[in-house]
């Protein structure tokens, strides 16, 4: 059984930056393919970045690329999301979740409880 819990969410002005952790409790964290989805109000969850556990490849939902960065530090069985030029459409829960195969896309075995982020225009 895999436990994730996520942090670092907050309110933040349009352009500033954010970082999010997400912290495993499975023993195996560099077997999993991990990633961040988000929700907003009324609109379905939908996935933000996703790095796997083989050969380290990544994918980025085109809304993101150029101003989310994911890592994981696989020692802390932590991943991060590191995001920059923040907008108000970013604005949604963050959750953190992992799984077994290695890739990015496709369902997710395992759900953090989520973090909110409010960007404010």
């Amino acid at each position: 059984q895999v436990q994730l819990q996520e942090s670092g969410g907050g309110l933040v002005q349009a352009g500033g930056s954010l970082r999010l952790s997400c912290a495993s409790s499975g023993r195996t964290f560099s077997s999993y393919t991990m990633a961040w989805f988000r929700q907003a109000p009324g609109k379905e969850r939908t996935i933000v970045a996703a790095t796997s556990w083989r050969n380290g490849a990544v994918y980025y939902a085109d809304s993101v690329q150029g101003r989310f960065t994911i890592s994981r530090d696989n020692p802390k069985n932590t991943v991060y999301l590191q995001m920059n030029s923040l907008k108000p459409e970013d604005t949604a829960v963050y959750y953190c979740a992992a799984k077994y195969d290695s890739q990015t896309l496709g369902p997710y075995n395992y759900w953090g409880q989520g973090t909110q982020v409010t960007v404010s225009s």
